[in-house]
Order: structure tokens, then C-alpha cells, then sequence
């Protein structure tokens, strides 16, 4: 017979694992929150052993269709007069064959046709109970109906309904890392912004991106510095990004007075951090178990390189569910608590908090032209296949 998964979440992580998983075998069944697949979202860079495993799943030219190729390094001031400009030459030798620009929706198609002959999706209801023995877990579902599982997968993101299930209040795990995120896509390119870039107009406290994506889709994305992450999540986008970013700021005021929350990504910037990331058949995969940020620059590969070593780990153990999945755990752990250490050492590359922090980060980029300097970004950024 074959093994039965139910997947929470049709994010990035779950699909890649019900790609994954039901390449090999399995029966996924991928349940999702929202009532249809979402669209747009943030902007990515899908690198090292995120490629690695697009590539075996077979994924990988479809991600290339979807990348961009080529774009400047735009940096301007507040008020949108220009600062200095990375050249694409300098970018493209930043980022090799081996990081991918890609939009987090994208992603998700890519993987959502894939694994479309090998899953079943429900849309609309998530997971509100877990009871497991030693054959296997009972799932409930908020549309009232249950399922009977020999493996659940919590892909199911920052706030897991999982998690809390199985591992007690999110507060637990959260480190909040004091920023705010939201990003957006766009019509089009906005007036004033460059076209064929990615333009940042950053200051202390703040930074906001306006990135070309091609063919007439652009996104929008902002971060910036809050003491009380709760209270802002509290207000809202809209009313949190005009408090974030007063008066006029280049293409940001008009783009915030036109933002509609149901289309904008918004959310505190936080860390999970675990002691453990499975118990019993019940495993977390991706944001769910560890979100190393968007300050990290490595959460799609972490999901999809993840997903591709958790079938892995289930090959090898096909009697032995949940020593598999520590197996998994032990290996991935390492790579996990090195880029949640980036993504906490990174905050001011986002929100620089002085004058002094933000023109430290600007010098290495200024010089990004410079080969030595390629050489030595292109290292700390690690886009790297293994």
C-alpha cells in the first residue's frame, strides 16, 4: 500500500515535499488555508542547495524561464536622486549560474504544476487536530473532515497551526529580530522607477525596493525598524508602512496610499527557533521550523533543499518514520543555525541603524565593479551549488 502524508501548507515548502514525496511513492495530500493558490508575493533569490534539488525533481528549467537574468543595482537617496548604481556586469558575476531572481509566486507555480499529477490539493481548511499512535496520525481538518496519515508535514509558515498542535504557542519558538516586512507586486513599473533594476532608496531606520521583474511585473518591497512588532502587525499594513515612511519618498508614498492589505505580504520579521523539528510522525518543514528571515537571503532553498533531503532521509528509513526524520534533522541542522546566525547579523543591510552602519554597507557595493570585490561579495553571499 502506499504511504499516506497530509501536508499543511501550499507554500513553497509543501510543495516542494509533495513533489518530492510523491515522486518516490507517497500519497500526498496538501491542505491550504487560503481558498485559492496565492499569487506575486516577495522577491527571492533561490540559490545553493535550493538549485541543487530543483534540479533533481526536474524543476530546474522551469525556474530559469521564470528568472531575471540581468538587472542594475540602483541606490538612490529618500527623495529618489541617485547614489550610486552596481552595473549588471558587476551583478551578474555577484550572482554566477548559481542564484536565481525569481518571485516568491513563481516558485510556487513552478512547483504547483509539477507536483499537480502527484498530489491532491484542497484549498480552504487547515489542520485543528492531531492525535497520532504508533501506525500513524489522525488529522482533523476545519472543514470537518479527517484524514489518516503515516506522516503529517507542517509547511504551514511562520504562524503554523502545527507547530502549535504538536509543540505547544508559537511565543515558545519566535525570536522576534525588531523589523517589519511588507512587499508587494505591482502593475507595472512605477513612474520614476529605472527599468531594468532594482532600485533601493535607503536611510536609518529604513529601506524600500521597487524591483523590474520583467515583462511588465514589478514588486515592491519595505522593511524598516519597529520596537513593537505586535502593535504594528496590530495596525495593519497600511497604516504601519505610512508611520514607517512619513512625507514624501520617492514612488513609496504613492504606492503605499494605493496599497490594498489583502494583496500585501506583511508580517514582523521573526526567527523559529527549535530544540527539535519532528515528534513522532509529525514533522516541520521550512518556515514552520526554523524562517531564518528574508534578512537570511536563503529560506526558498532551506524549503526546497529541505524537502528534497527529507525524502531522502524517508528513502533510506522506508520502516521507521521518526527515526527518518531525526536522520533529516541531524544532517540539516547545521546549515539551518548558520544562516539563521546570517539573517540575525543582517538586520542592517535592511534598516541600518546610523549613519555609520548604512555607508558601511554601501562601501563594499560601491566598489562591487572592482573583481576583488565581486570575488569577496560573492563569497559572503554564498549563492553556491554543492
Amino acid at each position: 500500500m502506499r504511504k499516506r502524508v497530509i501536508i499543511i501548507g501550499a507554500g513553497i515548502a509543501g510543495l516542494a515535499a509533495a513533489l518530492r514525496l510523491g515522486r518516490d511513492g507517497w500519497e500526498p495530500v496538501v491542505v491550504e488555508r487560503a481558498p485559492a493558490r496565492r499569487t506575486g508575493g516577495y522577491v527571492l533569490i533561490l540559490s545553493g542547495m535550493g538549485l541543487d534539488a530543483a534540479e533533481r525533481m526536474g524543476v530546474l528549467a522551469g525556474l530559469a524561464e521564470r528568472r531575471v537574468a540581468a538587472f542594475d543595482l540602483a541606490y538612490l537617496r529618500p527623495d529618489g536622486r541617485p547614489r550610486f548604481t552596481v552595473p549588471r556586469a558587476a551583478v551578474r558575476r555577484l550572482l554566477g549560474d548559481d542564484g536565481y531572481a525569481l518571485l516568491r509566486g513563481d516558485v510556487e507555480d513552478v512547483l504547483h504544476e509539477a507536483a499537480a499529477g502527484h498530489a491532491e490539493l484542497r484549498f480552504g481548511t487547515t489542520v485543528t487536530a492531531l492525535a497520532q499512535d504508533g501506525g500513524g496520525v489522525d488529522v482533523t481538518l476545519s472543514d470537518g473532515t479527517s484524514e489518516r496519515a503515516d506522516l503529517v508535514v507542517g509547511a504551514d509558515g511562520l504562524h503554523s497551526a502545527v507547530r502549535a498542535l504538536a509543540f505547544g504557542p508559537e511565543e515558545r519558538y519566535r525570536r522576534d529580530l525588531g523589523h517589519m516586512v511588507a512587499a508587494v507586486v505591482l502593475g507595472g513599473l512605477p513612474a520614476g522607477a529605472r527599468p531594468g533594476a532594482f532600485t533601493t532608496a535607503g536611510e536609518v531606520g529604513r529601506t524600500f525596493t521597487v524591483a523590474d521583474m520583467g515583462g511588465g511585473r514589478a514588486a515592491a518591497f519595505f522593511t524598516w525598524a519597529a520596537a513593537d512588532p505586535a502593535a504594528e502587525l496590530a495596525a495593519g499594513a497600511a497604516r504601519s508602512l505610512g508611520r514607517a515612511f512619513p512625507g514624501e519618498r520617492w514612488v513609496a508614498t504613492e504606492l503605499i496610499a494605493g496599497l490594498r492589505e489583502e494583496e500585501t505580504y506583511f508580517d514582523s520579521v521573526s526567527q523559529i527557533v527549535m530544540d527539535r523539528w519532528s515528534a513522532g510522525r509529525v514533522v516541520l518543514l521550512g518556515d514552520a521550523a526554523w524562517c531564518v528571515t528574508l534578512f537570511a537571503g536563503y529560506g526558498s532553498s532551506l524549503a526546497v533543499g529541505g524537502a528534497a533531503l527529507l525524502g531522502d532521509a524517508l528513502d533510506r528509513s522506508p520502516g521507521d518514520v521518526p527515526a527518518a526524520l531525526r536522520a533529516w534533522e541531524a544532517g540539516l541542522r547545521p546549515e539551518v543555525s548558520e544562516r539563521q546566525r546570517k539573517g540575525r547579523a543582517n538586520t542592517g543591510a535592511h534598516a541600518p541603524r546610523s549613519k555609520l552602519e548604512l555607508a558601511l554597507r554601501d562601501l563594499p557595493l560601491r566598489l562591487a565593479a572592482v573583481p576583488p570585490v565581486t570575488s569577496l561579495l560573492s563569497r559572503r553571499l554564498d549563492f553556491r551549488r554543492h
